[in-house]
């Protein structure tokens, strides 16, 4: 059996999603894990996230070690871990999901044409608010606001930078992850969108 079958049999088997398997020089073979998700019913209450905990790791190394020592894979070390907090996004369900989020987006190619002068033609890089877009499609949301130094005062009257969108359809997508941003001052309310 393949690599792949093996790990995704194993993982599906004990009730998670696998993410990713990473193949690393020196041997290292690291699989991502995460808790299946369902969408809520339409107008249910969002339900609060749940994570991967360190036992759920431990508990699918133990199933994997027994799999791959049974099928003769050859690795030198094993990492089970979970997503993080710069998630991969690779299936439609993935964008539903984390509607709402800010997002890093690599395209395959660049846009090719500048959105009102203000958007370079070669970019292919970007981040913002993932959103559904009014065709059914995909789209991000962002400002491209000047970076702020430490201690500088911003004045209350200076005009917020425009509003920036950029639809996309999957199969452009070279990458995209859940942008990793940190907040030290615990869990709060999400900031209102923008």
């Amino acid at each position: 059996m393949a690599l792949q079958q093996i790990v995704e049999q194993t993982v599906i088997g004990l009730g998670y999603d696998l993410v990713e398997i990473e193949r690393s020089s020196g041997g290292l073979l690291r699989i991502t894990i995460d808790l299946p998700w369902q969408a809520p019913a339409e107008g249910a209450a969002p339900v609060d996230e749940v994570y991967v905990t360190v036992e759920d790791c431990e508990k699918v190394t133990r199933q994997l070690q027994f799999a791959l020592e049974v099928e003769a894979v050859e690795y030198q070390r094993l990492e089970v871990s979970s997503p993080g907090i710069d998630r991969p996004l690779r299936h439609e369900q993935d964008f539903v999901r984390f509607e709402g989020e800010v997002v890093d987006l690599t395209l395959k190619q660049p846009i090719g044409v500048a959105a009102a002068g203000q958007v370079s033609p070669l970019r292919k890089k970007f981040r913002g608010t993932l959103e559904r877009a009014e065709g059914g499609g995909w789209q991000i949301t962002w400002r491209d606001e000047p970076a702020v130094k430490p201690g500088q005062r911003v004045s209350a009257k200076r005009a917020p930078a425009p509003l920036q969108a950029l639809g996309f359809a999957l199969d452009e997508l070279k990458d995209a992850r859940l942008a990793p941003i940190v907040n030290f001052k615990g869990r709060g309310a999400k900031p209102a969108p923008q």
